[in-house]
């Protein structure tokens, strides 16, 4: 999925756009015990509750492809014959009315759920009637060529609220509120089947997670059996690990600014493009990069070797899991320096008597504790 079919989808989680009728629910305590289970109509709702469930639903579509969003791809053989791919469908089919489908996913996702503290696990199924799309992007609301079913899940924290001095209206009076318990943002969720060219994939899912350094591995093995990419987070630490393991002593300053400076550029170009796909970088294109900055053969080599090791020679990476586009970052153990990516010149490296030093430009503007300063000339 990219990112206008997932928007279109998390638009029309609003009261007034989707078909969902109901909403399940199983609320776990820290101990694994179901504590409650609910089958709730939506049009029974106060219209300011069915809009908080809804919200839920939608952070579970929210975030960064590669990062918190994270495609699922079904083997063949699973989705001709698996209990995973199974269960899906048969809530998807059933609306979620199959109670023993339903209590079935309860059980397997909190047998195999990593989550700490009480939580919640919401499920709703919704029915899109997909408007036809003309060839100059223009919807045409009253053309539907198709239906696309599908489920969305999110599990959410349960979190304590502290008691509160709050306004009793009937009373006109301010009075300590009870200790309470409120449903956070999801840490995880899904969406099944994936909605690929705006039709429906019975071969993919879309999987949430809130920490992109976590992607829930056993949830995924129970609810999928697949494998999943490592977490962005971790995608990242490899990525940089790599560069200063395998080019010793050229990964220099330089180096890693260039690769910076040139991920950051073809992030900036992607989005002026309005490409809705995510953009990847290839090992090639790490390569050439590399070549820039002028290092050498023989480090460019055991590089592209280490690549392969831990990504796989045919794996492209999501450029925005390998680099902050929105921050270029020097640390020393005493000193941490942030300019914006595109102002990193303004930094370089140099040795002076021996000593290694890290030299800010600092013509104008410059501020101590909120003091502006003058650097005058020694003499």
């Amino acid at each position: 999925m990219n990112d206008k079919e997932i928007g279109e989808l998390r638009r029309r989680l609003r009261p007034e756009k989707n078909n969902i009728t109901h909403i399940c629910g199983c609320y776990v305590n820290d101990k694994r015990e179901v504590i409650a289970l609910f089958d709730e109509s939506t049009s029974m709702m106060p219209q300011d509750e069915a809009e908080r469930f809804l919200s839920l639903f939608k952070k579970s579509l929210s975030g960064t492809l590669g990062k918190n969003l994270v495609d699922i791809s079904f083997a063949t053989a699973q989705v001709m014959d698996s209990d995973e791919h199974r269960l899906l469908m048969a809530l998807k089919n059933s609306a979620l009315k199959d109670q023993g489908a339903v209590e079935t996913f309860y059980q397997r996702t909190i047998d195999a759920l990593d989550l700490e503290g009480q939580y919640l696990i919401l499920l709703a199924c919704d029915t899109y009637d997909v408007p036809y799309r003309s060839g100059d992007g223009y919807n045409q609301q009253d053309a539907s060529d198709q239906v696309f079913t599908y489920i969305v899940c999110s599990i959410c924290p349960v979190k304590e609220v502290q008691p509160a001095l709050c306004y009793a209206p009937a009373k006109n009076e301010f009075h300590t509120s009870e200790l309470t318990r409120a449903v956070a943002a999801p840490e995880l969720g899904f969406l099944f089947p994936a909605f690929d060219n705006r039709a429906t994939n019975i071969y993919n899912a879309l999987l949430y997670t809130k920490d992109t350094a976590n992607n829930h591995t056993p949830f995924v093995d129970a609810l999928f059996r697949t494998p999943l990419p490592p977490p962005a987070a971790v995608q990242k630490e490899t990525f940089q690990g790599m560069l200063a393991s395998t080019l010793a002593e050229e990964c220099s300053f330089d180096v890693v600014q260039t690769v910076h400076e040139q991920i950051c550029e073809a992030i900036e170009l992607h989005k002026s493009e309005k490409d809705p796909e995510p953009l990847k970088v290839s090992k090639g294109e790490v390569r050439r990069m590399l070549a820039d900055a002028g290092v050498s053969g023989e480090k460019m080599q055991a590089f592209e070797e280490r690549y392969d090791e831990e990504f796989g020679a045919a794996t492209d990476i999501s450029a925005k899991n390998l680099v902050d586009s929105k921050k270029f970052e020097v640390r020393t153990p005493d000193v941490v320096i942030q300019v914006s990516p595109e102002r990193s010149d303004l930094i370089e490296t140099r040795i002076i008597d021996g000593t290694r030093y890290i030299l800010i430009c600092a013509d104008e503007g410059v501020e101590v504790n909120g003091v502006s300063i003058r650097i005058s000339e020694e003499n």
